[in-house]
């Protein structure tokens, strides 16, 4: 069965000055936190136990997750200290005591319903060594993947999709995480040199994601026809 561990410890930079009084998770999307969207997908996905990794006002993050109970699972809370990379929030998760398979999401995207549940049932640790989510998009930020046959091949160069912050991780690949140069240690570097090995990453094609980036993001997700009428 798989475990989530949630990536909720970032510093939200570029959306100051709202995430220096609430952490990027809490602010909302549709009217409700990213974050309650996101646990109560995991629920849905069938997922019993998810790992709430906390740094930046964390104690915000800790208070609004709870144990879980209020989103249908059960949430546990480890705190990363400093923000040295998406790797380095999973293995912190890995020693507090969260198990392989391990499902890995940041905490302030918004899947299409229902994805986060396609991404879990197609997980087989048997053909994969591990998973990605992507999507088609046009933002120049964001990784570029080349998938071929429902694999992915390269990151970082070419292809016509882009990675989503949804990964899956079987037990080889989350072991391989404590021996990753940094920082900072990423995520990416563990999938690169998993491909480069011969290893099997599945590419799990996801639809439109929704993020918050920056202030304005905030109006333009939950009040739309104040961001239209500006255009």
């Amino acid at each position: 069965m798989l475990t989530a561990v949630v990536m909720a410890a970032g510093e939200g930079r570029r959306m100051r000055p709202l995430s220096e009084r609430w952490p990027k998770p809490l602010l909302p999307i549709d009217g409700r936190p990213v974050l309650a969207t996101l646990l109560r997908e995991l629920a849905a996905a069938g997922i019993a136990r998810a790992w709430v990794v906390t740094g930046h006002l964390a104690e915000q993050v800790e208070t609004f997750a709870g144990d879980g109970s209020a989103w249908g699972l059960e949430a546990r809370v480890v705190h990363q200290p400093q923000p040295l990379g998406s790797a380095d929030a999973v293995r912190r998760a890995l020693e507090a005591g969260a198990e392989p398979p391990l499902l890995v999401t940041g905490a302030d995207t918004v899947f299409a319903r229902g994805d986060v549940a396609r991404a879990a049932a197609c997980w087989d640790g048997e053909a994969a060594a591990g998973a990605l989510g992507v999507r088609v998009s046009q933002d120049a930020e964001k990784t570029r993947v080349r998938v071929e046959g429902g694999r992915v091949v390269e990151l970082g160069e070419g292809g016509e999709l882009t990675g989503a912050p949804l990964w899956l991780l079987g037990e080889e690949l989350a072991a391989a995480l404590r021996g990753l140069p940094g920082p900072p240690f990423e995520l990416g570097r563990a999938f690169r040199d998993a491909i480069a090995a011969g290893r099997t990453i599945a590419a799990v094609e996801l639809g439109p994601t929704r993020d918050l980036t920056r202030p304005e993001d905030v109006v333009a997700e939950n009040f739309p026809y104040l961001w239209s009428s500006e255009r």
